[in-house]
Formats: C-alpha cells, sequence, structure tokens
C-alpha cells in the first residue's frame, strides 16, 4: 500500500496529476480542495495517498492533509459511494465544513454538490453520524458547536444568508451565548458587513 508519496509534480489535469518520484511517474487523482493549493509545475509536492487496487485497475488519490484522506477513507465505507463521489465531495466542502454538515444534519450542503442528490445526502449524513463530524472537524481544525451554535446557523440560514455569511457571523457570537441573544449579535454582524 502507497501511503505517502513526495516527488517533483510534472503535469496538473484536473483532478489528475502526475509526480515523478526518482524517474517513476504517478499518476494521482486529488480532490479540487488538495489542487487549488498545490505548488507550480516543477516544484516538489507531498501528497498522502489512498490506493486502491482492482481487478481492471490499480487507482491512487492523493491528499494534502491526513484529515482530507481520513475524510475519503469514512466515505468509501458508505455503500453505495464510490471514489468519485467521495472526491466530489471533498472537492465541494472541506473537511470541517463536511464535519459541521454531519453534525447539524444539513442535507442542502451536500446537495449543491454534483451528482449528490437528496436521497444520496441524507443516507451520507444518517451513516457518518457518530462516526465523522463533531470528531473530525476538531481534528481538522473546525470549532464544534454548542447546540446553541446550532440554532443560531439554522435561524440566519432561515434568513436568506448563505452558509459563508451564517458562518462568519456564527464566529462573532462568543460560547455560552443562548439563541436569542446569539441571533441578534450575529444580525448585527451582518448588517455591518
Amino acid at each position: 500500500m502507497i501511503g505517502r508519496i513526495s516527488g517533483i509534480l510534472l503535469e496538473k489535469n484536473p483532478p489528475q496529476l502526475l509526480v515523478d518520484c526518482h524517474g517513476v511517474g504517478y499518476e494521482v487523482d486529488v480532490p479540487m480542495s488538495t489542487f487549488y493549493n498545490l505548488p507550480a509545475g516543477g516544484e516538489k509536492v507531498t501528497l498522502f495517498t489512498h490506493m486502491v487496487v482492482r481487478e481492471d485497475a490499480q487507482l491512487l488519490y492523493g491528499f494534502g492533509t491526513q484529515e482530507e484522506r481520513a475524510a475519503f477513507r469514512q466515505l468509501l465505507k458508505i455503500s453505495g459511494v464510490g471514489a468519485r463521489i467521495a472526491l466530489a465531495i471533498l472537492s465541494g466542502l472541506s473537511v470541517p465544513d463536511l464535519a459541521q454538515a454531519v453534525t447539524l444534519q444539513e442535507t442542502g450542503r451536500l446537495t449543491k454538490i454534483p451528482g449528490i442528490g437528496k436521497k444520496t445526502a441524507e443516507r451520507l449524513l444518517l451513516e457518518l453520524k457518530g462516526k465523522f463530524g463533531a470528531d473530525l472537524g476538531a481534528a481538522a481544525g473546525g470549532n464544534t458547536h454548542t447546540d446553541a451554535h446550532a440554532d443560531i446557523l439554522n435561524a440566519l440560514l432561515a434568513l436568506g444568508y448563505s452558509d459563508k455569511e451564517a458562518l462568519l457571523a456564527l464566529k462573532q457570537v462568543p460560547d455560552g451565548t443562548g439563541v436569542s441573544d446569539g441571533i441578534k449579535l450575529a444580525l448585527k454582524t451582518l448588517s455591518k458587513a
């Protein structure tokens, strides 16, 4: 099993890379979150990898962080989720955002990803609950939100604010703030923006 690859980045053709490791060129598929953080061609790159051996192919998937690889592996454990869907999910959501979507059971975030319908999103969230979410979000540097934060976030989304706006406003709400006071503080933050 190839767990890590380090070498010179020869080609970047989304979502595939060609990495030269001492004269051997490895084709590696990566999510767009990793792709956007790659160095320029000809520079050194290090990727954490996951290798899939099938009857008709040997495929190598690369990730910029161990958290991304762990999320990919967790997604692959779900029945009906293959590598392409797992890469699409990680291309559409960062690991902390995915963990938060699982914690808050937000199907809307997953259905925005091409190839993920409402039923698939619901099944993903159900199967990932408890296995993913707060634990992986904390490991990836995401905040674990209290129930009050979840209610405040849902209220802001219901008012028509985007995920990004609501999350930025929620960061300004101190821990331990009640729901109604938290909504007021978040709305004040949003009105200043």
